[in-house]
């Protein structure tokens, strides 16, 4: 049998997305035939599609032609452009289900005291505000060091920085969403125990976190209190060895995969992303929800144009409309900035021939699966309900999953169909490739191949199942790729709303 070269992914598809390099001649579904070079990733129309007419993939709209388009042609940038108009959407409701034998299965986890799963067993050491980060650093490679080796039982010592919590209003939401990232990760499960640092005259004050809810263990002092840098260091390594003294006598333990809570991501996307790893990523959230497990889909600016699918699975009304509500704030957001939504492809997108953010957002959602929207949450909001459920952050990576992990999450996975690199400690993050010759080029940063659906080597329901088995080791314990190169220091990045003062 000949290899696949093109994909059409929904019957009423005007175009479909080339999985190889393809060469005028070559007939395309349908008897067209290709007129000139179509990369890997990229569109090539099946019919004529005159000006102004809607161009089709996923079976939804995706832009309108600029001018008109001949059968063969290549369909990009150059000929069409963003049209916010959506057909009407009426959800599938077919997600996949797990089987009889996933009901009641476990993952090696730690209970912590409060009764929270975690899947590391780190301790942070988290800086109030920019002021204190060179210190932070300083304690956590110290103890590293000097600590690590005698608790082998504690996965690391984790810096916790970021470039906040000063020059800043003390009231709005931009202190608002810093201090409840903060107490996110203070209270996070993954953490054993933290200590937080300050420089002790910032606006973000370390007294702030006394209702943080993080572990009893948690300790917290300012440099200028201890007596300068080198001081603090010093306090700081004593405090730790008390800290890890009782982190390092956790074992882990036989605890329901219902508690896995997974932060879905994509970054440096391709034409692929949206046939392979997303909808992949989606079936395994399928499976997960289907256990009682969560799935927390994020990045609302990359679901631009396809919020009324996520939409039409809302459990309730209230649901649906917390979501739009996000969406239109959003639209005012960027207009008050003198941006567009449908600026979010970046170079490198297009370049892997995504052309339009509606293009992008259908492809993007595809991670949450077919199961119910069950919540809508704020920005590093905790999250409660179990299942498929949506968090508000922007499209940048770090800052999405930085509030992702505050909320919850134990493992973050990652799809990528250009070679984007990211790792999260204190949490497990996981990158699935959308194509084959990216895992080969970079082995050592991607964990599974998933563009093996692209050439017909997999389903993505035995890939979503493949993802799922890998999101359960992965909580048990097996490092991921970017665990493994180090990554996880320099990732704490709480979205920056408001003025600096």
């Amino acid at each position: 049998m000949s290899e696949r070269r093109v994909i059409r992914l929904s019957p009423n598809d005007n175009v479909a997305v080339a999985v190889s390099k393809i060469e005028p001649g070559y007939e395309l579904p349908g008897g067209a035939v290709a007129v000139g070079v179509v990369d890997p990733g990229h569109k090539v129309a099946l019919v004529n599609i005159a000006k102004d007419d809607p161009v089709v993939k996923y079976g939804q709209v995706i832009g309108a032609a600029s001018v008109a388009i001949a059968a063969g042609e290549h369909v990009h940038s150059h000929n069409l452009v963003f049209e916010n108009g959506r057909l009407s959407a009426e959800a599938t409701m077919r997600p996949l289900l797990p089987a009889a034998s996933d009901i009641g299965r476990t993952f090696d986890g730690y209970r912590r005291a409060d009764g929270r799963a975690a899947t590391r067993n780190y301790v942070g050491v988290i800086a109030s505000v920019n002021c204190s980060t060179t210190v932070c650093r300083a304690i956590a490679d110290a103890a590293n060091r000097e600590l690590l080796p005698k608790f082998p039982g504690i996965d690391g010592f984790v810096p916790i920085v970021h470039d906040q919590g000063c020059g800043m209003s003390s009231t709005g939401d931009g202190m608002k969403y810093l201090h409840r990232t903060i107490a996110g990760y203070a209270r996070h499960a993954n953490f054993g125990g933290v200590l937080m640092v300050g420089l002790g005259c910032e606006v973000n004050q370390l007294t702030l976190y006394g209702q943080s809810g993080a572990s009893d263990t948690k300790r917290h002092f300012n440099i200028q209190d201890a007596g300068g840098s080198r001081k603090a260091v010093e306090r700081a390594l004593g405090v730790l060895a008390e800290i890890a003294t009782e982190v390092g006598k956790a074992k882990r333990e036989p605890i329901s995969i219902s508690e896995i809570m997974v932060g879905l991501q994509c970054g440096g996307s391709d034409g692929f992303s949206g046939i392979t790893a997303n909808p992949a990523l989606g079936a395994a959230v399928d499976l997960l929800a289907g256990v009682g497990a969560t799935g927390i889909l994020s990045e609302t600016s990359e679901i631009y144009g396809a919020e009324h699918l996520l939409m039409s699975r809302a459990k309730s009304p209230d649901v649906a409309a917390r979501l739009d509500d996000l969406i239109k704030w959003w639209e005012s957001y960027t207009a008050m900035h003198g941006a567009s939504l449908d600026n979010n492809p970046s170079p490198g997108n297009k370049r892997g021939g995504l052309t339009t953010i509606l293009e992008k957002s259908l492809g993007a959602a595809a991670k949450g699966g077919q199961t119910p929207l069950n919540a809508v949450y704020g920005y590093s909001e905790r999250v409660t309900e179990r299942g498929f459920v949506f968090m508000d952050t922007p499209g940048y990576d770090p800052v999405s999953a930085t509030g992702q992990v505050a909320g919850g999450a134990n493992v973050i996975a990652f799809t990528t169909g250009r070679g984007s690199c990211f790792g999260c400690r204190p949490v497990p993050s996981l990158k699935l490739t959308s194509n084959s010759a990216l895992y080969a080029s970079m082995p050592e940063d991607m964990d599974l191949d998933c563009g093996v659906i692209a050439t017909g080597g997999a389903t993505i329901e035995e890939m979503g199942r493949t993802i799922f088995e890998l999101i359960i080791a992965t909580a048990s314990g097996k490092k991921s790729k970017s665990e493994e190169f180090g990554y996880g220091d320099n990732e704490f990045v709480p979205w920056h709303l408001g003025a600096v003062l």
